[in-house]
């Protein structure tokens, strides 16, 4: 192995720790194309990782164009960017050309397969060129994955596909989301803040798969929505739940309400027991306003206030990404050197 261990005490007895907080002992990894970092290539520090991982790794990606598909499969992986906008993994992948041929790395530009991934300070794109065909960029089944101060780019459909549709528990904040029909499409328990759609052709931005679990759901707060003349704001296959707090519609969003899409051939349709659940409050639009996404948030179940709409509340008290506890350390033990 070519990275080091920091020397530092072992923690053995319980930890409580900020959601994706790096702890002591924690590896760090640089990556550079110009050969100053650990590796030249992400998949190769990656591929250096140990399988089993109890302690963040941080993989830092100095600036730079790097072609890559990139699977994880480790817990706890932090791929880190020097800057937002000139630290860029691209790769070109059709679903449908990865469906043909299958290869073990997965369908996206980034599979993440563990738990508790961190996508932090990057521009990742699927740079496959048609307008419409899916195209993943980011594609997970593992749950508690996190993405921050992020580009996430496609022309296709399904750009950030999280489909742990039993567990998956997903947070992003300040990221720019681009793509084709369902772009952003959480299957789980999704919490999405201070961020940017745009929708490149006119159809849905948002949808979400809540049919294992009548609690999950869908939230986006503090966000913008921009596309092509004539897209329109989310549609689902399956049971869902949607909440927009605080958000902002382009004057090009269509006068569609978020819609639960049928098939002509009802054996291809899902149950649909608990009805439309499309909740939002303090909405706004540039132009003719739209009476389908006036104040409803009362008639969500329980009646929570904007104030509770939290990624806590979001998780069920699962999981907090945004907990700013101090680290508590119940126990220790000293290293033997």
């Amino acid at each position: 192995m070519r990275y080091l261990r920091r020397p530092c005490l072992r923690l053995i007895a319980v930890l409580l720790l900020t959601g994706g907080a790096a702890i002591c002992g924690h590896v760090d990894i640089v990556v550079d194309q110009k050969g100053g970092g650990d590796y030249q290539t992400i998949t190769a520090a990656i591929e250096a990782l140990p399988m089993f991982a109890y302690q963040r790794t941080v993989i830092f990606i100095r600036n730079g164009v790097y072609e890559e598909k990139l699977r994880i499969d480790q817990n706890y992986v932090t791929l880190r960017g020097e800057s937002r906008d000139s630290t860029i993994i691209r790769y070109s992948i059709l679903r449908s050309a990865w469906d043909e041929q299958r290869d073990p790395i997965g369908p996206a530009v980034i599979n993440i397969n563990g738990d508790d991934a961190v996508l932090d300070q990057m521009t990742i794109e699927n740079t496959q060129p048609e307008i419409g065909p899916h195209a993943f960029t980011v594609f997970g089944t593992g749950t508690r994955t996190v993405i921050t101060n992020c580009n996430i780019l496609s022309k296709g459909g399904d750009t950030v596909s999280l489909w742990n549709y039993k567990e998956g528990m997903y947070y992003h904040a300040n990221c720019y989301f681009a793509g084709a029909v369902d772009f952003v499409c959480p299957r789980g328990w999704c919490f999405i803040r201070d961020s940017q759609f745009y929708e490149v052709k006119p159809t849905a931005a948002l949808w979400h798969a809540g049919h294992f679990d009548p609690e999950q759901k869908l939230v986006v707060v503090n966000s913008n929505f921009d596309g092509v003349e004539g897209f329109y704001l989310g549609r689902h296959h399956y049971e869902a739940q949607f909440y927009l707090l605080d958000c902002r519609f382009s004057a090009n969003m269509a006068d569609k309400p978020i819609f639960l899409h049928a098939y002509d051939d009802p054996t291809r349709n899902n149950p649909y027991y608990h009805g439309d659940r499309n909740y939002f409050y303090n909405c706004r639009k540039t132009g003719a306003p739209y009476a389908w996404y006036n104040d409803n948030l009362s008639a969500a179940p329980g009646s929570p206030s904007p104030e509770d709409i939290t990624p806590a509340w979001t998780f069920g008290g699962k999981w907090d990404p945004e907990r700013r506890d101090p680290l508590t350390v119940t126990g220790y033990a000293l290293n033997g050197n």
